[in-house]
């Protein structure tokens, strides 16, 4: 359903930005002309193109709001993974010219301090 809805999103986006392309601007834009009379006329186009505007904006709101309420619905609070992993074993250095591995850094970890300059190791 939600596949099916997102699709229908799509087109109804495409369609709006169509619909939006094809309106006569102020500067002449992409509109389309035709008769001076009729529903194909400059007047009867534009009404057109207004009142599917409208619909077509509508649609989409109420589209992606659908689609939002659906999405909360389908994750759960178990989809979301909230703990580290720790059990990763750390891997074997190697030298990539095939020569003996460099020791690994056995050195000790600084001392933690704390704001106040007190040691906490």
């Amino acid at each position: 359903m939600f596949l099916f809805l997102t699709v229908v999103q799509a087109i109804v986006a495409a369609a709006l930005v169509g619909v939006i392309l094809m309106q006569r601007s102020e500067g002449g834009g992409l509109g389309i002309g035709g008769s001076p009379s009729g529903m194909l006329g400059a007047r009867g186009a534009a009404d057109f193109l207004t009142r599917a505007t409208k619909w077509l904006a509508v649609l989409f709101v109420v589209l992606s709001i659908v689609l939002a309420a659906i999405a909360v619905e389908s994750g759960g609070p178990g989809s979301v993974e909230s703990t580290l992993d720790r059990s990763v074993v750390p891997v074997q250095q190697t030298d990539p010219l095939g020569g003996p591995a460099a020791a690994p850094n056995t050195a000790p970890a600084p001392a933690e301090t704390d704001p106040l300059g007190d040691v906490t190791n």
